[in-house]
């Protein structure tokens, strides 16, 4: 409570005249309704908001009603708060960087009469960058995509066009989808889409409600457009306004698509691009490929926790969090994001990154003297994309020049590195920042800033040109010099003249108000009074003096002043020349941010690898179609980097036609779900081009990691916890191939222990069978581990490669405590564990032994109850060596059985007859139980 008085005493008092309330309601009233948009005025001091807005800000963000306030009289008083400036910058932040579900627009104005000055959504920022990246840095290129879908016989097409407004790069592509739009929900993961426009219709027909799905799983806001919106009837003609160079292979690019064109004329129309000119002739066109990298889907980055999350406890919950040791301002941790979330799939491109990376970890001075000079490189492409905008200053031009000067030492640090891959770093970087620096590129825009800009003045924190730059401002600078020595002298002389001590008791002061005056403290003034009184002026008289002037000073002030405001409007019109002449060079900023961040982030990747307790390792790629998965000393990074965790490292041998399929069975907190994440998350780093944290690594490239581990529910979907574990494995066996990485933890708990068991038999036969991929599946359903039955019909199980694994745990007899080892061994768990767990949870003694006691009531009733103890043990064993076909075709007999007995009239029948009849049934049962050892176990 005292917590919600203090913060309702920050907000900002809502000063409105009854006039000003009554204009400002008339204008409320004609806004259109808008449910998703967030509507802020500024009233120059502090912001307001109104009607549901207010209520959504007041609940939001001063968690309290409170500090609502009623504008205007009764019958019509609408609900109001008040925003102060640092709460303003809070909600900006939150809605276009956080929410996915609102968008923002700013009013400037008075009365009745406001204009909207500023709108922005999560895709496109608009002009809202400038407070959101004030004092933060951008982590993250936001992207507007728009689908045009088409549904076939054969499924449906989808066409998506996509823009990143930040790096001024357009795109399209076409591709079929299966119907829970696998395709789509990797392309959005892939391309970090925030915002995805789609055709008003679609929303109204159930056939796209997956498609939505997909969108919704990715966290990315839906914002629906009229049809007649996504036509390409136009495209090339604009394209051609917005690209560099020539339009012909823009012509081409188009024409190859049908659907896609039109979404990315919808884009052009939405993100407003060609009212902006400064856009015209910076944008690149390029045909995006869905198979150019590892696709991920929205449950594959959850489950390997690849990006950050809100409720991380630490950095290093995620695998970008501990990987981000990025040191240039924002450009290395884009390009750390966008690497994770597009993986590669060519050998040669993933070894040579591994080379560099190799070559910074085995040369630390080289790794160390390049992280001291990339700290002082600044957001190169975000300084350039404000030059381009023209949002530049004078400012931004010399943290470009900063940036600029540091690029000969960088050049010269990797120069002096003469190890293994000293000739890859030369193509690679020294080649490209020569390219870039030379005389005619970044050397050019070195000499323009030293000499246009002051740099002496920067240490004073003014950013000015310099007077030598030009003659007007020169003639100007001298003659403002000239009018101050002129000043100084006449400051003098009136010292002289009233016979007191200069500075000490005669001081000259400049204002706004009287511009150049002179000023003696009141103690001094019945000396000099008569003076002042014949030949000078007094002005004003306060506590702190008089203040006094004559004409000569008044006239050499007015003078002053001229030239003060002449240089000043001089300097702006040089300012916005040399800014000008400075967004020339963007295409040479470009390209060296693009060799600066990959630098940075491969640095980033040498100095994980390195300082880790337990050093990383190169692994060894080698194509999709040979080789296998093996990891030795394998740990999760993530984990291990945790302070109370001292992780206990396990092998994992992904062999093709011996351990292809791996079942894994053990006690919960055993350390499974831990053991088979990290297997893609180590997967994931190595085809980032990362070394990871095992003692040996082998690993066959996947095309992609499908991964459903742990679902949660989705009530304001409609779907529920099973519903959701089936929807994220539907899509794995429908997008999942002999290429693909396949992780699935606990699949079945959510319904009965039948119907799971029944799931997820039929789905690992089907993945071993059909897919034939490499599989991790976790679980604690045991019979599973009957499928690396090496009896199977025709051994295809054995041909499959179908392994059992468990997680070791160890009981001691003599108190019955469960100490888990994390080791991972071959061959199957033979118990569970589940009320030992329990203990560890400290449940009351009372409710661990009424388990037991239930448990083996349990145990009690199936058929092994019956059988003697001396070989209880064994047939415990055999239990579950069943195949499925001997069970499937013995229970149908029982059930005969069942049936035919149920059917028998007892009550009109001789007790004789009955007898006959029931021995004859029970012998013809056994004859048949003669082929089947599941039946043999009930006689």
């Amino acid at each position: 409570m005292n917590e919600n008085l203090e913060e309702q005493s920050k907000l900002p008092e809502l000063k409105l005249d009854a006039k000003q309330a009554q204009g400002f309601l008339s204008f409320f009233k004609t806004l259109p309704k808008d449910p998703r948009a967030v509507r802020l005025f500024d009233r120059r001091d502090y912001y307001t908001s109104h009607g549901d807005d207010a209520t959504f800000i007041a609940k939001t963000y001063y968690h309290t009603t409170t500090a609502l306030r009623q504008l205007g009289n009764r019958a019509d008083a609408l609900s109001s708060v008040s925003v102060s400036r640092n709460m303003f910058e809070t909600i900006a932040r939150d809605i276009l960087l956080e929410r996915m579900d609102r968008t923002l627009e700013l009013y400037e104005g008075s009365g009745s009469n406001w204009r909207l000055v500023k709108s922005g959504t999560p895709g496109n920022l608009g002009s809202f960058e400038d407070i959101l990246f004030a004092n933060n840095e951008m982590q993250d290129s936001p992207v507007i995509a728009a689908l045009a879908p088409n549904f076939g016989q054969n499924g449906c097409e989808v066409g998506l066009g996509y823009v990143d407004i930040t790096k001024r790069v357009l795109g399209l592509t076409e591709f079929l989808d299966d119907s829970h739009f696998t395709n789509l929900e990797s392309a959005l993961v892939a391309l970090g889409c925030r915002e995805c426009l789609v055709p008003a219709e679609t929303g109204k027909s159930s056939e796209y409600r997956p498609m939505f799905d997909a969108i919704s799983r990715c966290g990315v806001m839906v914002t629906e457009r009229k049809k007649t919106e996504f036509k390409g009837r136009d495209l090339v003609q604009d394209l051609g306004r917005l690209v560099k160079g020539s339009v012909e292979p823009v012509r081409d690019l188009v024409s190859g698509f049908e659907c896609a064109s039109g979404a990315l004329g919808c884009i052009l129309s939405y993100a407003e691009l060609l009212a902006d000119e400064s856009n015209y002739g910076n944008y690149t066109v390029k045909q995006y490929n869905l198979n150019s990298y590892m696709r991920l889907d929205s449950a594959a980055m959850r489950a390997l926790n690849v990006m950050e999350s809100k409720s991380d406890a630490n950095k290093n919950f995620s695998l970008f969090g501990l990987m981000n040791r990025t040191c240039t301002a924002g450009m290395g941790k884009r390009l750390l994001h966008m690497w994770l979330k597009q993986p590669l799939l060519d050998v040669e491109e993933i070894n040579c990154r591994l080379d560099l990376v190799q070559s910074f970890v085995e040369d630390a001075a080289l790794r160390q003297d390049l992280r001291q000079h990339l700290k002082r490189i600044s957001d190169i492409e975000r300084l350039t994309h404000n030059l381009e905008r023209k949002r530049a200053s004078l400012v931004h031009v010399v943290k470009l020049y900063q940036s600029s000067i540091r690029v000969p030492y960088i050049k010269s640090v990797l120069e002096r590195h003469d190890g293994q891959f000293a000739t890859l770093i030369r193509e690679r970087y020294i080649d490209s920042l020569e390219k870039w620096s030379d005389d005619n590129h970044l050397n050019k825009f070195i000499g323009l800033v030293e000499t246009s800009v002051d740099l002496d003045q920067l240490e004073n924190g003014e950013y000015m040109i310099s007077s030598a730059y030009d003659p007007n401002l020169s003639a100007l600078k001298d003659e403002q010099e000239t009018l101050e020595r002129q000043i100084h002298n006449l400051h003098k002389q009136t010292a002289n003249d009233l016979d007191l001590p200069i500075d000490k008791s005669l001081k000259l002061d400049k204002e706004t108000q009287f511009g150049h005056v002179f000023r003696i403290t009141k103690k001094e003034e019945p000396k000099v009074r008569k003076q002042l009184n014949s030949h000078y002026i007094v002005l004003e008289t306060r506590k702190d003096g008089v203040k006094f002037t004559n004409t000569k000073l008044k006239k050499l002030g007015d003078q002053f002043q001229k030239i003060v405001e002449e240089y000043k409007s001089c300097q702006k019109e040089l300012v916005a020349r040399v800014v000008q002449t400075a967004a020339s060079f963007s295409e040479v900023f470009a390209g060296i941010a693009g060799v600066l961040a990959e630098l940075d982030v491969l640095l980033s990747f040498a100095d994980l690898a390195a300082s880790c307790p337990t050093p990383y390792t190169r692994p060894n790629i080698s194509p999709p179609d040979t080789g296998d998965i093996i990891l030795e000393g394998c740990r999760h990074p993530c984990v291990e980097a945790q302070d109370w965790v001292n992780f206990i490292p396990n092998d994992c041998r992904l062999v093709r036609g011996e351990s292809w399929f791996q079942i894994i069975t053990g006690p919960n907190m055993g350390g499974k779900s831990t053991y088979i994440r990290q297997v893609g998350v180590n997967v994931l780093m190595a085809q980032v081009g990362s070394f990871v944290p095992c003692d040996n690594a082998t690993i066959s490239i996947r095309d992609c990691i499908f991964a459903r581990v742990g679902a949660g529910d989705c009530q304001l979907r409609g779907v529920s916890t099973f519903m959701q574990e089936m929807l994220e494995t539907a899509s794995i066996l429908k997008g999942a191939t002999d290429r693909s990485l396949i992780i699935i933890d606990e699949l079945g708990r959510g319904t009965s222990t039948y119907d799971g068991f029944g799931l997820a038999w039929a789905i690992c036969e089907h993945i071993v069978e059909e897919i034939k991929a490499p599989t991790l599946f976790a679980t604690h359903f045991h019979e599973l581990t009957a499928l690396a039955n090496k009896n199977g019909d025709n051994g295809h199980k054995k041909n499959a490669g179908i392994a059992n694994f468990h997680v070791f745990a160890h009981i001691d007899p003599s108190n019955r405590k469960l100490t888990m080892l994390y080791k991972v061994h071959p061959g199957a768990c033979d118990q569970s564990f589940g009320i030992h767990v329990a203990e560890f949870a400290n449940f009351p003694p009372s409710v661990v032994a009424l388990a037991r006691e239930k448990a083996s009531e349990l145990e009690d009733f199936s058929p092994i109850a019956i059988i003697p103890n001396d070989i209880k043990e064994a047939a415990s064993k055999r239990k579950r060596e069943f195949d499925r076909h001997d069970v499937s075709r013995g229970t149908a007999r029982a059930r005969q059985f069942l049936q035919d007995f149920a059917q028998l009239p007892l009550d009109k029948m001789d007790p004789n007859v009955v007898r006959q009849k029931l021995s004859k049934m029970k012998t013809d049962l056994e004859r048949d139980a003669v082929d089947s050892h599941w039946l043999q176990q009930f006689f």
